[in-house]
């Protein structure tokens, strides 16, 4: 089905494959797991890689907009709950930075990758938070769409992502509803926290869609990152279930979609709904978004300021390592 949908271009046809390619293809064509020490193409390699560390940098990137309120929090019980979500996506990004290094990349040169803006994170984090309803409408739509994503990958391919994904998604489980509590009780407190929650809703409903990444037919990844099952789903398969499952959800809070377009589609048995602005996504993606600068200004102050705790760390081992070498020779 997906073949239909987006574009195959630069795949192999299986005539075209090695006898060791064609092999792999049949061992993910059975639901196999492949494993890091196993034989892989150098392209699905680096497919991986460069899926697992952008996901692994959104995850790292995507604590920043949350960290910067918990001092700001409204309560100390939301400031807990705030600081427990945080540590959460540290937790995920380490988990996904050591399934990338299975594949015989190193820590170290995912975060020059990063910094140097060869490698990307998720477009959602450059986008600003303004009011504590940020916080609300982040754990609701974005980790919203987060999950979206991240249920299918429980079955991908690649067996390090696939199991590091199982603990995550349960947790951002978690992170989804806390999120959609804060915008209940703001959606149901006085007419300016409604009016907060709203805004909330109106500033990160379209970006919350551009998580997905670009219409399947200007997405040049996804056909071959199926066929080694790599992703499960096309992009705007994902954005289509997430709007169908979001919409019923901001009706219960009394809020509203800001998308005049919207509406059910009886015989497609989802919701009609207008495209995201492709153009802001890709100058997003180029840097150009509202807070990219700081955010990755953030991240290589915090990677510069942690040098000598890492140097230390490395000087430490080595000694650790030289007074054993002479018990290990006798």
């Amino acid at each position: 089905m997906y073949a239909q949908l987006v574009s195959t271009e630069g795949m192999k046809k299986p005539e075209d494959m090695t006898p060791e390619e064609r092999a792999f293809q049949e061992r993910i064509d059975r639901g196999e797991k492949i494993e890091p020490k196993e034989w892989m193409p150098e392209g699905y390699r680096k497919t991986l890689i460069r899926q697992i560390g952008q996901h692994a940098h959104s995850e790292i990137v995507g604590q920043l907009p949350e960290g910067n309120w918990i001092t700001r929090a409204p309560t100390l019980e939301r400031k807990a709950i705030l600081l427990a979500k945080v540590q959460d996506e540290a937790g995920h990004g380490l988990y996904l930075y050591c399934a990338a290094e299975t594949l015989g990349v190193s820590r170290d040169e995912l975060m020059e990758r990063l910094h140097s803006g060869k490698m990307k994170y998720s477009s959602i984090f450059n986008y600003p938070t303004l009011t504590w309803a940020d916080m609300g409408a982040v754990g609701w739509l974005v980790d919203g769409a987060a999950i979206m994503n991240q249920v299918p990958l429980q079955r991908t391919s690649f067996g390090p992502y696939s199991r590091a994904m199982i603990r995550i998604c349960k947790e951002e489980s978690f992170h989804q509803r806390q999120g959609y509590a804060v915008m209940m009780k703001m959606a149901a407190g006085t007419p300016a926290q409604k009016a907060m929650a709203q805004d909330a809703l109106n500033r990160l409903w379209y970006p919350s869609l551009m998580m997905f990444g670009p219409s399947d037919k200007d997405s040049v990844h996804s056909a071959q990152s199926m066929a080694w099952k790599i992703k499960m789903n096309t992009n705007d398969e994902l954005r289509q279930k997430f709007v169908d499952q979001t919409v019923p959800q901001a009706r219960y809070l009394g809020l509203t979609v800001p998308d005049p377009e919207l509406k059910w589609n009886e015989e497609k048995g989802g919701y009609d709904f207008s495209e995201p602005d492709w153009s802001e996504f890709f100058d997003v993606i180029a840097g150009n978004g509202p807070c990219n600068k700081d955010r990755l200004g953030a991240r290589v102050k915090a990677w510069d300021d942690g040098a000598w705790f890492r140097e230390g760390l490395v000087a430490h081992a080595e000694k650790a390592a030289a007074r054993r070498a002479p018990i290990a020779a006798e």
